[in-house]
């Protein structure tokens, strides 16, 4: 069983299968707890209905702990394992890892918005939610893409099938701050076949005016009202050369000439 006590000893691994340090996941943790009794009150039933009696009596379940609680989600969220897989991981059933995954989704939701690192999701607000920083804004936009279960339907397994990852998947465009490294936009959610600037054109983002965004290949041609875009460009490889830099010398065969 993974436990959040034998985990914390492996930072490597740690890290691996949450996608966050032991300091980052300790100052989440403060913020998932207040969330946790903020959505769902003590005095209150899981029905919504007073209490009875008082919180706290009968047995305790695995994931009664909030550090277990969070390390559960965020081993799903990263790793994103089939909820059978799952609940053999955490002792659940496939059935009792369904339910505390819907539980806790909208706990992490909250937290992470009262920590301040809740991505703006509707693209009309993104130029207003902005922080105020020195100088010109930089932004950088891209595309990311996660695996998803293969669909059945014929129309859908075409749709979701990402020549790029060889798999299907589902894709969004996040736009991230710096210096800060932080993702400040998060589209809605895409078909892997869907083209970057496809998403961006369609979501229609709103940027500060004295943005300057950086971009890839996927968006050339995506020119938005912002002070400036710039995308990076690939060195010509010089012909006959190698990608590592060697010049090509044909192989001597029955057929070549001497020198």
């Amino acid at each position: 069983m993974v436990t959040y006590n034998a985990l914390q000893n492996d930072r490597r691994q740690f890290l691996a299968l949450t996608g966050l340090t032991l300091s980052e996941f300790h100052l989440l943790l403060g913020a998932f707890t207040r969330a946790y009794d903020r959505v769902y009150p003590a005095g209150q039933t899981l029905a919504g209905q007073p209490r009875q009696r008082l919180a706290g009596g009968g047995c305790k379940g695995i994931l009664h702990p909030p550090e277990q609680k969070l390390l559960f989600l965020l081993v799903y969220l990263k790793t994103y394992p089939l909820q059978a897989l799952l609940g053999e991981l955490f002792e659940l059933s496939q059935a009792g890892a369904n339910y505390w995954i819907h539980r806790l989704l909208p706990v992490l939701r909250a937290a992470l918005d009262d920590v301040g690192v809740l991505p703006e999701r509707h693209p009309d607000h993104f130029a207003q939610s902005q922080p105020p920083v020195a100088g010109d804004p930089r932004l950088i936009i891209d595309g990311t893409e996660r695996r998803r279960q293969r669909p059945q339907n014929p129309a859908k397994q075409a749709l979701h099938y990402s020549g790029k990852k060889k798999t299907h998947t589902d894709k969004n465009v996040v736009i991230v701050q710096l210096p800060r490294k932080q993702i400040g936009f998060l589209s809605q959610t895409y078909a892997g076949k869907t083209h970057d600037k496809k998403i961006a054109d369609q979501e229609a983002i709103a940027y500060p005016p004295e943005a300057v965004l950086y971009k890839d290949t996927g968006f050339q041609g995506y020119e938005p009202a912002v002070k400036e875009t710039r995308q990076a460009k690939k060195k010509a490889t010089p012909k006959g050369t190698h990608r590592y830099g060697e010049a090509h010398q044909p192989e001597a065969g029955p057929h070549s000439r001497p020198s």
